[in-house]
Protein backbone atom coordinates (compact mmCIF):
# COMPACT_ATOMS: atom_id res chain seq x y z
CA UNK A 1 0.00 0.00 0.00
CA UNK A 2 1.27 3.76 -0.92
CA UNK A 3 1.36 6.07 2.36
CA UNK A 4 -0.09 9.29 2.03
CA UNK A 5 2.47 11.60 0.26
CA UNK A 6 4.68 8.51 -1.35
CA UNK A 7 4.70 7.93 -5.14
CA UNK A 8 6.23 4.52 -6.27
CA UNK A 9 8.98 4.95 -9.31
CA UNK A 10 6.05 3.53 -11.76
CA UNK A 11 3.78 6.65 -10.82
CA UNK A 12 6.49 9.07 -11.17
CA UNK A 13 7.39 7.50 -14.68
CA UNK A 14 3.93 7.60 -15.88
CA UNK A 15 3.40 11.18 -15.06
CA UNK A 16 6.75 12.43 -16.13
CA UNK A 17 5.57 10.70 -19.43
CA UNK A 18 1.78 12.41 -19.31
CA UNK A 19 3.75 15.95 -18.94
CA UNK A 20 5.79 15.10 -21.45
CA UNK A 21 2.79 13.92 -23.98
CA UNK A 22 1.24 16.96 -23.28
CA UNK A 23 4.47 19.55 -23.86
CA UNK A 24 4.71 17.87 -27.41
CA UNK A 25 1.43 17.88 -28.07
CA UNK A 26 1.18 21.44 -27.54
CA UNK A 27 1.88 24.08 -30.55
CA UNK A 28 5.70 25.05 -30.96
CA UNK A 29 4.96 28.69 -29.81
CA UNK A 30 3.41 27.52 -26.01
CA UNK A 31 6.20 25.67 -25.90
CA UNK A 32 8.57 28.57 -26.60
CA UNK A 33 6.51 30.61 -24.49
CA UNK A 34 6.20 28.20 -20.98
CA UNK A 35 9.85 27.33 -21.62
CA UNK A 36 10.78 31.10 -21.45
CA UNK A 37 8.29 32.05 -18.55
CA UNK A 38 10.51 29.30 -16.43
CA UNK A 39 13.75 31.51 -17.34
CA UNK A 40 12.02 34.60 -16.31
CA UNK A 41 12.32 36.39 -13.08
CA UNK A 42 10.53 39.47 -11.04
CA UNK A 43 7.08 41.33 -11.37
CA UNK A 44 4.97 42.75 -13.80
CA UNK A 45 5.05 46.00 -14.79
CA UNK A 46 2.00 48.33 -13.98
CA UNK A 47 1.70 49.99 -16.54
CA UNK A 48 3.33 47.49 -18.98
CA UNK A 49 4.91 49.76 -22.11
CA UNK A 50 3.96 48.61 -25.27
CA UNK A 51 5.55 46.54 -27.64
CA UNK A 52 6.48 47.75 -31.14
CA UNK A 53 7.71 45.92 -34.23
CA UNK A 54 9.51 48.45 -36.80
CA UNK A 55 9.46 48.23 -40.31
CA UNK A 56 10.08 50.84 -43.47
CA UNK A 57 6.43 51.13 -44.69
CA UNK A 58 8.26 52.19 -48.40
CA UNK A 59 10.14 48.40 -48.60
CA UNK A 60 8.91 45.88 -51.20
CA UNK A 61 8.10 42.15 -50.52
CA UNK A 62 8.68 39.71 -53.22
CA UNK A 63 7.97 43.05 -55.77
CA UNK A 64 5.03 43.93 -53.83
CA UNK A 65 4.36 47.63 -51.25
CA UNK A 66 4.78 45.94 -48.01
CA UNK A 67 2.10 47.54 -46.64
CA UNK A 68 -0.50 46.24 -49.34
CA UNK A 69 0.66 43.03 -48.39
CA UNK A 70 -0.16 42.95 -45.13
CA UNK A 71 -3.04 44.30 -45.58
CA UNK A 72 -4.47 41.80 -47.66
CA UNK A 73 -2.45 38.81 -45.88
CA UNK A 74 -4.16 40.28 -42.41
CA UNK A 75 -0.94 38.93 -40.92
CA UNK A 76 2.75 40.30 -40.07
CA UNK A 77 5.27 37.90 -40.83
CA UNK A 78 8.78 37.30 -39.70
CA UNK A 79 12.02 37.25 -41.81
CA UNK A 80 11.67 33.33 -41.97
CA UNK A 81 8.78 33.76 -44.20
CA UNK A 82 9.33 37.30 -46.43
CA UNK A 83 13.14 36.89 -46.78
CA UNK A 84 13.49 40.65 -45.64
CA UNK A 85 14.91 42.00 -42.59
CA UNK A 86 16.10 45.48 -41.28
CA UNK A 87 19.10 43.32 -39.63
CA UNK A 88 20.47 40.52 -40.54
CA UNK A 89 19.38 38.09 -43.09
CA UNK A 90 20.51 34.46 -42.08
CA UNK A 91 16.43 33.36 -40.94
CA UNK A 92 16.84 29.86 -42.80
CA UNK A 93 17.84 26.34 -41.27
CA UNK A 94 21.26 26.22 -39.99
CA UNK A 95 21.44 29.72 -39.60
CA UNK A 96 22.22 32.44 -37.21
CA UNK A 97 18.74 33.21 -36.64
CA UNK A 98 17.44 29.65 -36.92
CA UNK A 99 20.58 28.49 -34.19
CA UNK A 100 19.10 31.54 -31.82
CA UNK A 101 16.06 30.63 -31.68
CA UNK A 102 16.98 26.94 -30.98
CA UNK A 103 18.86 28.36 -27.88
CA UNK A 104 16.21 30.55 -26.64
CA UNK A 105 13.13 28.68 -27.39
CA UNK A 106 15.04 25.02 -26.53
CA UNK A 107 14.42 24.03 -29.75
CA UNK A 108 10.47 24.46 -29.53
CA UNK A 109 10.63 25.97 -33.57
CA UNK A 110 13.22 24.00 -34.87
CA UNK A 111 11.00 21.59 -36.88
CA UNK A 112 8.10 24.25 -37.18
CA UNK A 113 6.71 25.62 -40.58
CA UNK A 114 8.42 29.20 -40.81
CA UNK A 115 4.56 30.67 -40.22
CA UNK A 116 4.99 29.56 -36.83
CA UNK A 117 8.00 31.16 -36.12
CA UNK A 118 8.22 34.31 -33.96
CA UNK A 119 7.81 38.04 -35.32
CA UNK A 120 10.35 40.54 -33.38
CA UNK A 121 10.22 43.75 -32.15
CA UNK A 122 11.07 45.59 -28.89
CA UNK A 123 9.28 46.43 -25.38
CA UNK A 124 9.16 50.15 -25.20
CA UNK A 125 10.79 50.77 -22.16
CA UNK A 126 11.82 54.36 -22.36
CA UNK A 127 8.48 55.02 -24.23
CA UNK A 128 9.72 56.76 -26.96
CA UNK A 129 7.08 57.99 -29.47
CA UNK A 130 9.17 56.96 -32.56
CA UNK A 131 8.79 53.31 -30.74
CA UNK A 132 11.52 50.91 -28.77
CA UNK A 133 14.19 50.01 -31.84
CA UNK A 134 13.79 52.69 -34.61
CA UNK A 135 17.03 51.09 -36.03
CA UNK A 136 14.85 48.70 -37.88
CA UNK A 137 12.56 51.13 -39.36
CA UNK A 138 10.58 54.29 -39.37
CA UNK A 139 7.54 53.11 -38.92
CA UNK A 140 6.13 50.73 -36.33
CA UNK A 141 2.79 48.44 -35.16
CA UNK A 142 2.41 49.31 -31.87
CA UNK A 143 0.83 45.53 -30.57
CA UNK A 144 -2.79 45.83 -28.77
CA UNK A 145 -2.05 44.88 -24.83
CA UNK A 146 -3.49 41.50 -24.94
CA UNK A 147 -0.74 40.07 -27.22
CA UNK A 148 1.37 40.59 -24.98
CA UNK A 149 0.24 37.47 -23.28
CA UNK A 150 2.16 35.77 -25.68
CA UNK A 151 5.13 37.50 -25.83
CA UNK A 152 8.57 36.97 -24.46
CA UNK A 153 11.81 39.78 -23.97
CA UNK A 154 15.05 39.47 -23.85
CA UNK A 155 18.27 41.85 -23.17
CA UNK A 156 20.78 42.07 -25.15
CA UNK A 157 19.61 41.18 -28.43
CA UNK A 158 19.74 37.73 -29.19
CA UNK A 159 22.63 37.97 -31.68
CA UNK A 160 24.34 38.35 -28.32
CA UNK A 161 23.21 35.23 -27.03
CA UNK A 162 21.69 36.73 -23.79
CA UNK A 163 20.78 35.39 -20.58
CA UNK A 164 18.50 37.37 -19.06
CA UNK A 165 14.90 37.25 -19.92
CA UNK A 166 11.30 37.96 -19.33
CA UNK A 167 7.36 37.61 -19.96
CA UNK A 168 4.89 40.20 -19.31
CA UNK A 169 4.35 38.67 -15.61
CA UNK A 170 7.55 38.76 -14.79
CA UNK A 171 9.20 41.67 -16.42
CA UNK A 172 10.57 43.81 -13.82
CA UNK A 173 14.02 42.60 -12.93
CA UNK A 174 15.29 42.57 -17.24
CA UNK A 175 13.83 45.86 -17.09
CA UNK A 176 15.94 47.60 -14.25
CA UNK A 177 18.89 45.45 -15.99
CA UNK A 178 18.21 46.92 -19.31
CA UNK A 179 18.12 50.69 -17.74
CA UNK A 180 20.75 50.28 -15.72
CA UNK A 181 23.13 49.53 -18.70
CA UNK A 182 24.27 53.04 -20.89
CA UNK A 183 24.23 51.61 -24.94
CA UNK A 184 24.17 53.50 -27.46
CA UNK A 185 20.84 55.03 -28.64
CA UNK A 186 19.96 52.22 -31.19
CA UNK A 187 20.76 49.53 -28.93
CA UNK A 188 19.09 50.95 -26.28
CA UNK A 189 16.49 47.80 -26.72
CA UNK A 190 14.60 44.60 -25.09
CA UNK A 191 14.20 42.57 -27.91
CA UNK A 192 10.37 41.39 -28.22
CA UNK A 193 9.35 37.66 -29.30
CA UNK A 194 5.55 37.85 -30.28
CA UNK A 195 4.44 33.74 -30.58
CA UNK A 196 1.89 32.54 -32.64
CA UNK A 197 0.02 34.52 -35.76
CA UNK A 198 0.14 37.97 -35.41
CA UNK A 199 -2.90 39.43 -36.88
CA UNK A 200 -3.71 42.48 -38.44
CA UNK A 201 -5.35 44.71 -36.95
CA UNK A 202 -6.97 42.83 -34.07
CA UNK A 203 -3.23 42.46 -32.48
CA UNK A 204 -3.04 45.70 -33.15
CA UNK A 205 -3.40 49.49 -31.30
CA UNK A 206 -1.76 51.46 -34.49
CA UNK A 207 0.33 51.91 -36.78
CA UNK A 208 2.56 55.07 -36.15
CA UNK A 209 4.06 56.27 -39.66
CA UNK A 210 6.86 59.08 -40.05
CA UNK A 211 5.25 62.73 -40.85
CA UNK A 212 7.26 62.72 -44.24
CA UNK A 213 4.75 60.21 -45.44
CA UNK A 214 1.48 62.55 -44.93
CA UNK A 215 -0.60 62.53 -47.86
CA UNK A 216 0.93 59.79 -49.98
CA UNK A 217 0.23 56.28 -51.21
CA UNK A 218 2.16 54.75 -48.01
CA UNK A 219 -0.59 56.69 -45.76
CA UNK A 220 -3.11 55.48 -47.50
CA UNK A 221 -2.24 52.10 -47.70
CA UNK A 222 -1.58 52.22 -43.94
CA UNK A 223 -5.22 52.88 -43.65
CA UNK A 224 -6.22 49.90 -45.54
CA UNK A 225 -4.78 47.61 -42.61
CA UNK A 226 -7.93 48.74 -40.52
CA UNK A 227 -6.08 49.91 -37.86
CA UNK A 228 -5.69 53.73 -36.23
CA UNK A 229 -3.00 55.14 -38.03
CA UNK A 230 -0.70 57.90 -36.02
CA UNK A 231 2.35 59.74 -36.82
CA UNK A 232 5.18 60.50 -34.98
CA UNK A 233 7.89 63.47 -34.25
CA UNK A 234 9.64 62.06 -37.73
CA UNK A 235 13.52 61.36 -38.95
CA UNK A 236 15.01 64.32 -40.34
CA UNK A 237 19.16 64.60 -40.68
CA UNK A 238 20.20 67.88 -41.40
CA UNK A 239 23.61 67.09 -43.65
CA UNK A 240 25.46 69.38 -41.77
CA UNK A 241 24.99 67.05 -38.52
CA UNK A 242 25.91 64.04 -40.38
CA UNK A 243 29.02 64.89 -42.03
CA UNK A 244 29.79 65.31 -37.61
CA UNK A 245 29.93 62.14 -37.14
CA UNK A 246 31.99 60.30 -39.92
CA UNK A 247 33.07 57.34 -37.53
CA UNK A 248 30.07 56.26 -36.37
CA UNK A 249 28.88 53.88 -39.30
CA UNK A 250 32.18 54.91 -41.60
CA UNK A 251 32.85 57.83 -43.94
CA UNK A 252 32.05 55.88 -47.25
CA UNK A 253 28.14 55.97 -45.70
CA UNK A 254 28.50 59.51 -44.65
CA UNK A 255 29.24 60.10 -48.22
CA UNK A 256 26.38 57.78 -49.93
CA UNK A 257 24.08 59.79 -47.32
CA UNK A 258 25.39 63.25 -48.86
CA UNK A 259 24.80 61.73 -52.82
CA UNK A 260 21.43 61.22 -51.55
CA UNK A 261 20.26 64.38 -49.72
CA UNK A 262 17.37 66.67 -51.20
CA UNK A 263 17.64 70.34 -50.46
CA UNK A 264 20.00 69.76 -47.50
CA UNK A 265 18.83 66.63 -45.42
CA UNK A 266 17.56 63.27 -45.23
CA UNK A 267 14.43 61.29 -44.30
CA UNK A 268 12.59 57.62 -44.55
CA UNK A 269 10.87 58.63 -48.12
CA UNK A 270 14.23 59.96 -49.57
CA UNK A 271 15.81 56.15 -48.38
CA UNK A 272 12.69 54.68 -49.72
CA UNK A 273 12.88 55.92 -53.12
CA UNK A 274 16.98 55.02 -53.07
CA UNK A 275 16.15 51.64 -52.54
CA UNK A 276 13.75 50.98 -55.05
CA UNK A 277 15.63 52.40 -57.35
CA UNK A 278 18.03 49.42 -57.14
CA UNK A 279 20.94 51.36 -58.11
CA UNK A 280 22.77 50.76 -54.33
CA UNK A 281 23.60 47.69 -51.75
CA UNK A 282 20.66 47.29 -48.76
CA UNK A 283 22.85 46.79 -46.60
CA UNK A 284 24.85 50.48 -47.26
CA UNK A 285 21.77 52.03 -47.14
CA UNK A 286 20.88 50.57 -43.93
CA UNK A 287 24.08 52.42 -42.55
CA UNK A 288 22.81 55.62 -43.77
CA UNK A 289 19.22 55.00 -42.06
CA UNK A 290 21.23 53.97 -38.60
CA UNK A 291 22.44 57.81 -39.37
CA UNK A 292 19.25 59.21 -39.69
CA UNK A 293 17.93 57.26 -36.62
CA UNK A 294 20.41 57.81 -34.67
CA UNK A 295 21.25 61.85 -35.08
CA UNK A 296 17.33 62.74 -37.09
CA UNK A 297 15.40 62.84 -34.02
CA UNK A 298 15.62 64.66 -30.67
CA UNK A 299 14.45 61.56 -28.71
CA UNK A 300 17.78 59.95 -29.70
CA UNK A 301 19.94 62.52 -30.56
CA UNK A 302 20.40 63.79 -26.91
CA UNK A 303 21.55 60.38 -25.68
Amino acid sequence: MTRIGEIRWPQVRSSARIHEVESRSAAPWERALRHVATLAVGDALDPLPSVTLHFHPDRLVAGTPILEAIARDRHYRSQFETGVSNGGLTAHPGGDRWRWESRMFACAYDDAPAAQRPKYGSLNVRRRRVGGSPRFGSAHLRLAPHALERTTFCYPDSVLEPADFGVATRLSTLVAIALAEHRDALDDYIEAHVHGPLRVPDDVEAIVLDPCYRGTDIEGAAHALGCPVECHPGFRLDVAELRRHPGYRGPEYVELGLSLARDGYLDPGILGAAARTGRHDEQALKRVWNYVARFGTPELARR
